[in-house]
């Protein structure tokens, strides 16, 4: 742990990693804190899915960034499973792909090369299946990589360029000199530095409210699996209803239910139902509201604590739900009717992971106009793993008021309390 830095980044998932890695590749001194393992939360935790299908339009020109970023890290350093495989949204019937086509729009005005299928291009692309489908809005240029390897790989990356990686370290508070950041205390000792990124995740609520910063975001619980045992089984990844997979470098696949995904009601889930409702009446069928521990759980965190006591980061180094084992059984079971090669397919693993949601499912990456020096990188929603490389580049752009990537307004924090409508779009 050095004593000086020019850059703190809080959170190494792939989004805190690269943009500790994009800071690197510009020559700024950085040092990322992790309060538990690189990568261990819903960065390792997510489908491996790395697409620009069904993005919203707002984020795909960081996304298209992503690609090339992706494909560089696979061909410079080896390791991600980054590979170009296809995915395809399955549709059953007119309606579904009426629905799907209506993405279409965006995919054109980026030059993409997503495209509606008939069945008989379905049964090509996607050999093996039972049922005949209506077709498939397809991109074969969409891809997939390794959660559980891919944030090592980028670490591995940064730390060549001279960044500093410190995990089992939780960052406890941000001081200022003059009203901007001027250090950061850890549990292992204080760090000066100019820039703080926070990239906590699912955390990044919490860590904000001691600053008196608002940032409205909850969780969403997801479940996957990983399986083995079946032969011959599709390259492309697929959605489908009550299923989606992907085939994994060991040769098995990971699974989900695809939906719906399980949102624990919490004391901040009725501190910003407003600003949440939109969005939860567009994904109604796929979220299930659940009332638990959870609940008694975050009404214990306290708003403020001192810089010298333990920090719920510490108490929890690492986010490690339970998964929802009768989602994932559903999905297998279906998959198994639908995909024979299924059938005899052998669970290895299930695991979940907590999805940092924004109430317009796209992200926070923005520096905070109250406190100078401070950015922050979060809410990915689901999103995060495929889009990470390139939000973390777009970061290191605003840390060092650089020409912005792509144009950073739809991402900027004060979009919460500027009176802007906050809109999550439709149809995607």
């Amino acid at each position: 742990m050095p004593a000086a830095t020019e850059v703190v980044v809080i959170g190494g998932g792939i989004v805190g990693v690269s943009t500790a890695l994009a800071l690197a590749r510009r020559g700024v001194p950085v040092t990322l804190c992790e309060k538990g393992a690189l990568g261990a939360e819903q960065s390792s935790r997510n489908w491996g899915w790395v697409r620009n299908m069904g993005r919203d339009p707002r984020e795909l020109p960081l996304m298209i960034e992503a690609m090339r970023i992706w494909s560089e890290a696979e061909m410079r350093i080896g390791g991600t499973g980054f590979s170009r495989s296809g995915i395809l949204y399955l549709c059953r019937d007119e309606r579904e792909l009426a629905a799907r086509a209506r993405w279409l729009r965006h995919a054109r005005d980026f030059q993409l090369d997503t495209r509606l299928i008939g069945a008989d291009e379905v049964a090509r692309v996607l050999p093996g299946s039972s049922q005949r489908w209506k077709g498939a809005l397809y991109t074969p240029s969409d891809g997939r990589a390794e959660p559980q390897k891919a944030v090592p790989v980028f670490a591995r990356w940064a730390r060549e360029l001279g960044a500093i990686m410190v995990a089992n370290c939780a960052v406890r508070a941000v001081e200022t000199t003059g009203g901007r950041v001027s250090a950061v205390v850890t549990e292992k000792g204080p760090v000066n530095c100019s820039a703080v990124v926070l990239a906590g995740g699912a955390w990044s609520r919490l860590f904000c409210r001691p600053l008196g910063l608002t940032l409205p975001q909850l969780k969403v619980l997801a479940s996957v699996m990983r399986v083995d045992g079946v032969d011959n089984g599709p390259e492309s990844a697929a959605w489908g209803p009550g299923f989606a997979f992907r085939r994994r470098l060991d040769g098995g696949y990971t699974i989900a239910n695809g939906a719906p995904n399980i949102a624990d009601i919490v004391p901040d889930s009725f501190r910003f139902l407003g600003a949440f409702l939109p969005l939860l009446r567009i994904e109604r069928s796929g979220v299930r509201l659940r009332l638990g521990r959870r609940f008694l759980e975050e009404l214990s965190w306290p708003s403020r604590w001192n810089a010298d006591c333990v920090t719920p980061f510490e108490a929890t180094r690492v986010l490690d739900p339970k998964p929802v084992v009768h989602l994932l059984n559903s999905a297998l079971r279906r998959l198994g009717e639908i995909f024979p090669a299924f059938k005899n397919a052998i669970v290895r693993q299930r695991w979940a992971g907590l999805i940092d949601a924004m109430p317009d499912a796209i992200p926070v990456i923005s520096g905070v106009d109250r406190l100078p020096g401070f950015f922050i990188a979060t809410g990915f929603s689901g999103h995060g793993f495929g889009i990470g490389p390139a939000a973390g580049r777009l970061m290191a752009d605003l840390v060092t008021n650089a020409q912005p990537l792509v144009d950073p307004t739809p991402f900027r924090f004060s979009r919460f309390s500027d009176g802007s409508p906050i809109t999550p779009m439709t149809g995607l």
